[in-house]
């Protein structure tokens, strides 16, 4: 039997292969679950084309985590190709340039604003969407990156993890009484499409390795992926409102 038989994922954050959404998705499927995802607007095409690669090609509904029509519409979209789901994996972050790159101090509340709704309130958006379609037992599950430290060059988006890590605290408490499991995974530093994009990348990844004791791979989503399709199996039925470190240890260790 698979870690995931008879389930069935609601996976966002498919772009490319090299998304680590799309190994969750790819581990999923070995692990017995149905798996549907999302993407929105231009992305649509480009993960239609990226979900035929995966061991079974999966359907792709549309959702823009910003919009309130697709959020209200999402468990009808989402019906149409299943009538339960085990679990939903959350890997959206988004953040203007312009709030990233080191210089802190010059971030302006609009752009502010959109990491934090995309990358933090999206969370507690998608929970809602997807809620009438999970029940007992159900797992909501995102990535993070720790957000207890100041990280070079990743100024408001670190703010935005923060407030991630909070609203999913907030949210295994309010789904608890229903069954709902809400945990997150803090990766290490992986070489992804949306990763490459923020300025100055390379001076997070750099020294990683060299600072984990079980060392890291930034070209290596594996370990992630492992760890979010545990979390949406049975084998954590009473773990809520944790944060998995899948970082190679650098989480534990001191400068």
């Amino acid at each position: 039997m698979g870690l995931l038989d008879g389930k069935t994922l609601l996976i966002t954050g498919v772009l490319t292969d090299g998304s680590i959404a799309f190994h969750v998705a790819r581990l999923a499927q070995q692990e017995g679950a149905r798996v549907v995802l999302t993407s929105f607007g231009r992305q649509h095409r480009l993960t239609e084309v990226t979900a035929r690669r995966l061991p079974t090609a999966a359907p792709v509904v549309r959702l823009d985590v910003t919009d309130a029509d697709d959020l209200a519409a999402l468990a009808t979209t989402v019906g149409a190709h299943t009538d339960r789901l085990d679990g939903v994996v959350h890997s959206i972050g988004f953040a203007p340039q312009s709030v990233m790159g080191g210089d802190f101090l010059a971030g302006q509340w609009p752009d502010v604003a959109t990491a934090l709704e995309v990358s933090a309130y999206s969370l507690k958006s998608l929970a809602v969407a997807a809620r009438p379609l999970m029940g007992a037992g159900s797992a909501l599950v995102g990535l993070t990156f720790d957000a207890q430290y100041a990280w070079p060059v990743y100024d408001w988006m670190g703010v935005a993890k923060a407030a991630l890590e909070s609203t999913a605290r907030y949210l295994a408490r309010d789904l608890g009484p229903a069954g709902i499991r809400v945990n997150l995974v803090s990766a290490g530093p992986v070489r992804t499409t949306a990763a490459k994009s923020i300025p100055g990348f390379e001076t997070m990844e750099s020294a990683w390795s060299g600072r984990a004791p079980l060392g890291w791979d930034v070209a290596d989503p594996e370990p992630t992926a492992r760890a979010v399709a545990a979390l949406c199996s049975d084998w954590f039925p009473a773990t809520t409102g944790e944060i998995v470190h899948v970082d190679g240890g650098v989480h534990a260790m001191g400068q």
